[in-house]
């Protein structure tokens, strides 16, 4: 799609892209720029975290920043504009960044504004746009004045440089008020949303009468005589800190963390998952003590220097061998046209434990891989998840998953498919344990092994083959040679 608009021959303006398939929104992490840097064609400018993972966007021509038009925490829609550049600077007197007009629409959410003449109305984020809202004549247009100023406030305050000097404020009977609506930032306004609490039953503390988010947790707690504690915030500046009595706030006993990003996605796509696809989980322990030694002479094999070598490698492999010797269970089910898709190629999902919560990016075309590539690909899928950088494409389009929950010390458990996939393997923490072992009970290397399927398109038969031979590889790794 295309992300920039071009509003004069000197400025235009960067769109929030899709960066991912189909995503509607992405919230904006940090800016690497602030108005007035010089960027050149290709520099990455900021970082946003989508449904699916964190992403970096480059800007797409050379010049100076203009305007931020969102600061860092806001949830931004795909298609609205993010950043205006100036890209030829030093040819003249540079209007002001969009500050207290557009912002004010912004923070304040107004009812209407009146536009100079000669510029196209811009509401800060959303560009010109056919299907934009037309807005209504504002109601009390004596409160411009006092609403400019409360706007241009609010801008200096999300672009970091300090308010301005103000003007005495007004009475508190006299603060400005939009359309009957109250003064909030959008992040505060977003947080009154997921709390669930009308900003007009909010009592403002913030100047010229902006609601804070200590002011909205402070109405989402039960009712108490003290003052809120202050909190800061990592959105936006932290704002002074009111002297309270020193009995501690309900508010102070539990944290609400807003569900949003990586996290919302999984939490839809696991709820999705566990009551669409009927699942089946089957185990199995096995002795793995063969698999470890031979793990421990491939780290001393020339051929696999550079690569990092551990049992998840031997076990990747053994599924992709099961997945040849038993392929239908490489499928999906697709509802809509009710059929099973089955699929002649193996991306390889390994579920990732990251700050931002749980993701599955995937191997492409794993089955074509030699073991020092799969090793390869291995180490860079962990490395680029734990660094948070893993792109949507790389989650996209997984067949076939590995959960290795062994890592916490976890004996098994039962795993959720990850959606449009047809099996997902856990393996358990490998321990010493007494174990039969040519009719003498010895100490061996022992795992459990879990796999959960899709009984819609993998019956019992089919899903305990596929365990069954994981397990019988991990036990005889030959079986990589003879059965592959």
């Amino acid at each position: 799609m295309t992300t920039m608009t071009e509003t004069s021959a000197r400025f235009r303006e960067f769109k929030m892209p899709d960066v991912g398939e189909g995503l509607t929104e992405a919230e904006i992490l940090k800016w690497f720029v602030q108005p007035g840097d010089t960027v050149t064609d290709g520099q990455v400018v900021c970082e946003v975290e989508t449904a699916k993972a964190a992403v970096e966007l480059p800007i797409p021509f050379d010049g100076v920043v203009h305007e931020l038009r969102f600061p860092e925490g806001t949830t931004v829609d795909v298609g609205q504009v993010i950043i205006a550049i100036d890209v030829a600077p030093g040819s003249g007197d540079a209007p002001a960044p969009a500050a207290a007009a557009p912002v004010q629409e912004s923070v304040a959410e107004p009812e209407a504004e009146a536009e100079p003449k000669g510029r196209t109305p811009v509401l800060v984020g959303y560009g010109v746009a056919e299907s934009s809202t037309k807005r209504r004549p504002r109601k009390g247009a004596a409160a411009a004045p006092e609403a400019a100023a409360v706007a241009a406030a609010v801008q200096a305050e999300l672009n970091g440089h300090g308010a301005p000097a103000a003007p005495t404020p007004a009475p508190a009977t006299a603060v400005p008020v939009q359309g009957g609506r109250p003064l909030a930032k959008p992040p505060v306004r977003k947080l009154a949303k997921d709390l669930g609490i009308d900003l007009a039953t909010v009592v403002p503390t913030g100047k010229d009468g902006i609601i804070t988010r200590e002011d909205v947790h402070a109405a989402a707690a039960p009712a108490a005589p003290e003052a809120p504690a202050v909190v800061a915030s990592p959105v936006a500046p932290a704002p002074a800190v009111v002297e309270a009595p020193a009995v501690v706030s309900d508010s102070a006993r539990e944290t609400r963390i807003p569900v949003k990003g990586v996290r919302k996605a999984i939490a839809q796509a696991m709820v999705g998952s566990a009551f669409t696809a009927p699942h089946v989980t089957e185990f199995v322990t096995v002795d793995v003590t063969r698999t470890m030694k031979l793990v421990a002479e491939l780290k001393e094999d020339k051929d696999m220097a550079g690569v990092r070598v551990n049992p998840l490698l031997v076990i990747a492999k053994a599924l992709l061998v099961a997945i040849k010797r038993n392929p239908e269970v490489n499928a999906a089910w697709d509802e809509a046209n009710q059929e099973i898709v089955q699929k002649h190629y193996v991306n390889l999902g390994i579920a990732a434990a990251t700050p931002r919560g749980l993701i599955v990016p995937n191997i492409k075309d794993a089955h074509d891989k030699t073991l020092p590539q799969l090793a390869e690909a291995l180490g860079e899928l962990v490395t680029t998840a734990r660094d948070g950088k893993t792109s949507p494409a790389a989650m996209a389009g997984g067949t076939v998953t590995i959960t290795n929950v062994g890592v916490f010390g976890v004996d098994t458990g039962t795993p959720i498919l990850n959606p449009g996939e047809s099996a997902i393997l856990a393996v358990g923490a490998i321990k010493l344990q007494p174990w039969v072992h040519k009719g003498k009970v010895k100490p061996r290397q022992v795992t459990t092994l879990a796999l959960s399927f899709d009984h819609r398109l993998v019956d019992g038969e089919l899903g305990s083959k596929v365990l069954a031979d994981v397990a019988a590889i991990l036990e005889q790794p030959k079986r990589l040679i003879t059965w592959a």
